[in-house]
């Protein structure tokens, strides 16, 4: 069952899983708790991810309804295991990367029918293609999870946490679990700035709509704060208007849209000022913020040196730049150099860029990721 879940639908549910949990909790704690499976290697007991399109691992795959899947070929075809996964991108993510270097595995979708049990002890990917901050973003894609519905799901599975391990467990396994965070794109792409959606641009100037978000955002790492969440890895937009579809639309010769910019780092930042000032009001809580955008824009200013060479054209796709048209089998214009691609399809980095991404998440510098880097993270005790 796919739940879609509004602001008012979030609270009763909680309600409800809570009083599940209360009717199993007596008996399950006087059980021995079995231990979550480790090795030496892992920096992290487990990796919750959220988000969209850029993190969905194949949840999507699962929502009858969406229009957002990345469940064909040519997705995936330069993955471990060869085959379309969910995935929108050539291979691994830069969560998937990153989980490389923490030493856990690739935590599965949470809407597959096997993620139950000893497969959630490691971590679950949330993430759904289309989502948003606001759960009225990416509605034009029919069906997908919101923040909201992914929080949601999450809930649940403490609850499951807590009926396996025992509550104080579970509670250690969230306090010090990894969870990263890779949204907000859509909320400008398939909302602000959708063609066929004025009432949010007219409703809301850019800076009233950066509050708005923030406003939204604070309540939803709260919530999960309130559910055992401590350590937050959340990455910035990165920059909206190089990506191939927004050049389709509004470039002339192939740069970058400056105005599509312009709102992302208003938007960016608000969020490292969110992410920066959040802890003062959540006690032990760490965030991490993850500068995505400098990353990409300084590399699509000079790509030679780390081997790119086509910076604002989709590998794959159709179209002005490979942006107007989805990356599908029967169209033929897939690239042969994939890893000199900054741009996967309409929308997605390549795999190339992603393994940047996730290294630099993992050991980067401040001016990758602020205030500390992943691994030094791991150190970090709760």
């Amino acid at each position: 069952m796919i739940l879609h879940a509004s602001n008012s639908l979030v609270v009763p549910l909680a309600i409800v899983l809570l009083l599940h949990y209360w009717l199993y909790s007596k008996s399950v704690e006087a059980q021995p708790a079995p231990a979550p499976s480790s090795t030496n290697a892992s920096l992290f007991p487990a990796f919750f991810i959220f988000g969209d399109s850029l993190v969905d691992c194949g949840n999507n795959d699962y929502i009858t309804l969406s229009l957002a899947k990345a469940n064909l070929a040519p997705n995936g075809i330069d993955f471990p295991s060869g085959a379309a996964t969910g995935r929108f991108c050539n291979g691994k993510t830069s969560f998937d990367v990153l989980c490389d270097r923490i030493g856990l595995p690739y935590p599965p979708a949470s809407l597959a029918p096997t993620s139950r049990g000893p497969a959630i002890l490691r971590g679950l990917n949330y993430a759904s293609g289309a989502a948003g901050i606001l759960d009225g973003s990416g509605a034009n894609y029919i069906e997908r999870l919101t923040f909201n519905e992914q929080i949601t799901l999450f809930q649940q599975t403490v609850l499951q946490l807590t009926v396996m391990l025992g509550r104080a467990a579970a509670t250690n396994l969230t306090h010090n679990s990894l969870f990263g965070f890779a949204i907000g794109s859509n909320d400008y792409i398939n909302n602000y700035l959708l063609l066929s959606n004025n009432s949010t641009r007219t409703q809301y100037t850019p800076s009233q709509f950066v509050q708005l978000l923030m406003s939204t955002l604070t309540t939803q790492f709260t919530t999960l704060y309130n559910w055992g969440a401590r350590k937050f890895l959340v990455s910035n937009i990165g920059p909206m208007g190089c990506i191939p579809y927004r050049l389709a639309q509004k470039s002339v010769d192939g740069s970058c849209v400056a105005s599509d910019n312009a709102l992302v780092k208003s938007f960016n930042k608000a969020l490292k000022n969110l992410t920066t000032s959040l802890p003062s009001s959540l006690p032990d809580a760490m965030f991490l913020y993850g500068n995505s955008y400098d990353i990409v824009y300084n590399l699509i200013q000079d790509p030679y040196p780390l081997g790119f060479n086509v910076v604002n054209e989709g590998c794959c796709g159709g179209g002005i730049y490979n942006g107007q048209l989805p990356c599908l089998p029967v169209i033929d214009s897939l690239c042969t150099n994939r890893s000199e691609y900054v741009f996967w399809d309409s929308f997605h980095p390549t795999a190339a860029i992603n393994e940047i991404l996730g290294n630099r998440s993992f050991a980067g510098s401040t001016s990758d990721i602020f205030p500390i880097n992943v691994r030094q993270l791991s150190k970090v005790r709760i």
